[in-house]
């Protein structure tokens, strides 16, 4: 198996933004070191378009793909640093209160500790790599997946099988014959090889079934460990999404999470967005000016049920796309409870 099955096989297991991110990360890094200003950094390289709860199980993998070296990847966060305080403003986003009034209308699930949480999905997120010949590629890589998460500990435990879909190619750019290699069923396979995550990025069923229930602490939560400034409300909103994608919180915390995030400053509402595989909803929005990004979450229009998220461009110099393109998008399809995952399989 040479590299790049291998790096595809990777990204099979995890979406491929995190890549992105880690790329980001690293240049911040690197910039801080060099004493320059991050923000121009940020604008030069392709930046997340939502940050993914699984993003630092790729670590290792992305330092050794990026960089030879050993490299310190930092997070959105300052975890040593002193925590500040953030006081709740009145929420503005009407979709997110209607999403929180209507969180008991949807059956609830109790999993139950040695039991696993099971989410079937699809997605899109940008793939970036190079061909056989080393030149750069871009494609908008494809796949449905099903996450056994066990209810109780970190990803390392967690089973994924997925299809791989046909790929899209990333607006304005060719399709290379190397996206469409893996296309097909691959798993069950290990989620994560570790997850280092801060405790307070935990989403594992007993983490978030102990998270506040009150909006005001639900959102001081969201901010934990950030700062007070513009970045900070982009991350809090990137917090959001991943306490609900391959996770599942009970009815209690959920409605808490929405109000709390209908407060987020910035937020508006966006009257048509669809899903990943072509539902129509209502999403509350925010946009995110550094990669000139409208990151969207979307949610039945009468039932208010999370549907699933993606990110529109708005700004086609930043996104490097034109305005208007989807360049990230999932659905959320179903979420039960099974009492064990199935056993994974060595694909080599």
């Amino acid at each position: 198996m040479n590299e790049m099955t291998q790096l595809k096989r990777f990204r099979s297991e995890i979406p491929r933004r995190d890549l992105t991110e880690l790329q980001t990360q690293e240049n911040r890094l690197l910039a801080a070191i060099a004493d320059q200003p991050s923000a121009g950094v940020e604008r030069a390289v392709r930046r997340p378009r939502f940050t993914n709860r699984l993003r630092l199980g790729l670590t290792g993998l992305a330092v050794a793909t990026v960089t030879a070296g050993t490299l310190t990847i930092v997070t959105d966060s300052e975890p040593d640093a002193p925590q500040t305080i953030h006081t709740m403003p009145m929420a503005a986003s009407q979709v997110l209160k209607r999403a929180a009034d209507n969180v008991g209308k949807t059956p609830e699930l109790y999993p139950e500790p040695g039991q696993f949480l099971v989410f079937e999905s699809q997605t899109m997120n940008p793939s970036a790599g190079q061909d056989r010949k080393g030149r750069p590629e871009i494609h908008l890589y494809r796949t449905k997946r099903k996450v056994w998460l066990p209810v109780e500990g970190d990803a390392t435990g967690g089973v994924i099988e997925s299809e791989l879909l046909p790929p899209k190619p990333f607006p304005g750019r060719p399709l290379s014959p190397e996206a469409s290699e893996d296309v097909g069923r691959h798993g069950p396979s290990k989620l994560a090889d570790f997850d280092d995550r801060a405790e307070y990025l935990r989403s594992d069923y007993t983490y978030v079934s102990r998270l506040p229930t009150e909006p005001a602490k639900m959102y001081e939560h969201l901010y934990s460990h950030l700062g007070h400034n513009a970045q900070a409300d982009t991350d809090a909103w990137g917090r959001v999404r991943d306490l609900l994608t391959e996770a599942y919180l009970p009815a209690a915390q959920r409605a808490a999470l929405f109000r709390a995030a209908a407060a987020i400053p910035g937020v508006i509402t966006v009257d048509n967005a669809v899903d990943a595989v072509g539902r129509k909803g209502i999403a509350a929005a925010r946009v995110d000016p550094v990669i000139g990004e409208r990151q969207e979450y979307i949610f039945d229009r009468k039932t208010y049920m999370y549907l699933g998220e993606r990110s529109v461009v708005i700004d086609a110099a930043k996104a490097e796309a034109p305005v208007g393109s989807v360049l990230t998008s999932s659905a959320q399809l179903k979420v039960s409870v099974a009492d064990h995952a199935p056993a994974v399989v060595d694909e080599d």
